[in-house]
């Protein structure tokens, strides 16, 4: 049994649903998104799990139970009884989605608190997936000690995977984000950037730059992603450019970058060419954003 371990906050969602006013309860997250459809692609000689921090109260049960249902392991979650789980609640615009966040006193700002339970969460993982939010609700400590645990464990033959997801607003500045986000770039063997954002707040004239920016960190692969536009994929040095597929419709963009690296990585990890994984990242966002919510049926 390889392990897949993907590391994170789960929040509540408030998607739209129905009339104008009306939302639908749902759990989501960026890394947890990311397993949830793992969960779905890999085959069943992969265990998934999911590492992060919860509360004591019913909401948390809710959650906690959602995420079993869905098949990933929730050995990995600590109950804190005076903590409880964010929430986010999603605003459309022509498919465009914004978000207003709940997330103050989120227990999974201590996922990486106790160095111990975090390095035993990790040891003998096959995979460990994270994102520059799982950096960003952390303190500066909680951060160390996290980035430290990933470079032992990828010294011990784990695969990381990091999508650097840049949230400015979770940051106490831009500075800091570009800091930390290139710290855990450099201790990963994958990374999964979006390239308007890299574009925004590192400057990168286009998606060769970003792909190259990443390997320079330390990524053996670098996979850019451009929303609509052509993807770049830089593997140990050899760069190559990937179309993807066309999409009539745009329902809700939620979670189309977390279905992407889903698809990539299950495709990757089953020994599929960089083009036949491109093809079948695109083929699952193409889904994720045909539906409301973080979370569709695929």
């Amino acid at each position: 049994m390889q392990r897949f371990v993907s590391i994170g906050e789960c929040m509540v969602e408030m998607a739209p649903a129905g009339p104008e006013g009306q939302f639908r309860l749902g759990y989501a997250g960026d890394t947890l998104n990311t397993a949830w459809y793992v969960r779905r692609l890999l085959p069943s000689g992969w265990q998934v799990e999911y590492l992060t921090a919860v509360g004591t109260d019913p909401i948390s049960d809710r959650m906690l139970e959602f995420i079993a249902a869905a098949g990933i392991d929730t050995g990995n979650i600590a109950r804190l009884p005076d903590r409880t789980v964010g929430l986010y609640l999603i605003e459309l615009s022509n498919g465009e989605r914004s978000f207003a966040y709940w997330r103050s006193q989120s227990a999974a700002r201590k996922l990486a608190d106790d160095p111990e339970r975090l390095g035993s969460a990790i040891h003998g993982a096959a995979v460990i997936y994270l994102s520059g939010i799982t950096l960003a609700i952390l303190d500066g400590d909680g951060r160390d000690l996290l980035i430290a645990a990933l470079a032992g464990a990828r010294a011990a033959g784990a695969i990381v995977v990091f999508d650097p997801n840049l949230r400015p607003r979770l940051w106490s500045g831009v500075g800091a984000m570009r800091k930390a986000v290139m710290q855990a770039a450099g201790q990963a063997d994958i990374v999964l950037p979006s390239h308007d954002d890299e574009a925004s707040f590192f400057g990168d004239a286009d998606i060769e730059a970003t792909a190259r920016r990443y390997a320079a960190a330390g990524a053996g692969l670098v996979v850019v992603k451009n929303g609509a536009g052509r993807i770049a994929t830089l593997d140990a040095g050899e760069l190559a450019f990937h179309d993807p597929l066309s999409v009539s419709e745009v329902v809700d963009s939620t979670a189309a970058g977390d279905s992407f690296n889903a698809g990539f990585l299950a495709a990757h990890l089953a020994g599929a060419s960089r083009a036949e994984a491109v093809a079948a990242g695109c083929d699952i966002a193409a889904r994720v954003i045909g539906a409301r919510g973080a979370l569709v049926e695929v």
